[in-house]
């Protein structure tokens, strides 16, 4: 073999799994005189002949992983026609799997990469929660897709991780009575920021509840005066950014994040 083997890759998506796949076995081939040539959004029986003919005027090996049955019947028919030496990735390990699990594939192609990417993402929106847990790097908020505010002990962190594990880029800024706003609450979209609000007796028990658990003194972090202070001077902050405003006392987190899931799909 002078020229050296040409191995065509063909994918109905990008083609990127079948190369590695391609290229994690060459390395057993040391210095092997081969060329790989990808083709990706292989869709149509047009496109599989052009790539055959190509192929049959090569020393070549196609190798596919398309996931319609009916390509891979094509790319079959028509490669023996050319003899082009050819090897399907894909069939049989959906024939298998659909003989185990009693189901029919949906062959819609790219579904692993969209499964990569959001996957992708989930682990970016975690990661950019935690980085962004009460108030920190304020200048980066305004790269979230959510922005929850509110006093202290209000369910912004709990809310903000949960809603991060569903692949939403989310941070919180605490409002605190006498302290000056972070900037970035004044250029933020008011469809992005989400004002946490409890009713003052339900937030009173979880602020001694913390104050006893911490050691910290009751006044005036559980007062109750104090907490209604805090609560109104909130309510100001809604009003003048026209933040939506969204009552947690007695939900759980899942509901808080639904509730807010559901004011982002609206106008």
């Amino acid at each position: 073999m002078t020229s050296g083997l040409t191995v065509f890759v063909i994918s109905d998506a990008t083609g990127e799994t079948a190369e590695r796949v391609v290229r994690s076995a060459l390395v057993q081939f040391e210095n092997a005189p081969v060329k790989i040539i990808r083709r990706g959004g292989v869709s149509t029986p047009e496109q599989v002949h052009a790539i055959l003919l190509e192929a049959s005027a090569l020393d070549s090996l196609v190798l596919h992983t398309l996931v319609s049955d009916e390509l891979r019947r094509l790319m079959l028919a028509e490669a023996r026609n050319l003899r082009v030496d050819t090897m399907d990735l894909m069939g049989p390990v959906l024939d298998r799997l659909a003989t185990h699990l009693h189901l029919t594939p949906q062959e819609k192609p790219g579904l692993f990469k969209q499964l990569i990417e959001v996957q992708s993402r989930h682990i970016e929106a975690v990661e950019f929660a935690f980085r962004h847990d009460d108030g920190e790097h304020p200048e980066e908020m305004k790269n979230a897709d959510i922005v929850l505010v509110g006093v202290s002990r209000t369910m912004k962190t709990p809310t903000m991780l949960y809603l991060a594990y569903k692949g939403w880029f989310c941070g919180n800024i605490p409002l605190v009575l006498g302290v000056r706003q972070e900037p970035v609450l004044d250029v933020l979209p008011p469809g992005r920021v989400y004002c946490l609000m409890m009713l003052p007796v339900r937030l009173l028990e979880l602020r001694r509840a913390r104050a006893d658990y911490l050691g910290l003194p009751p006044e005036p972090y559980a007062s109750l005066e104090a907490i209604r202070q805090e609560i109104h001077f909130a309510e100001n902050m809604c009003k003048q950014h026209s933040w939506r405003r969204i009552d947690v006392t007695g939900k759980s987190v899942e509901e808080v994040a639904q509730e807010i899931l559901t004011l982002c799909c609206l106008p």
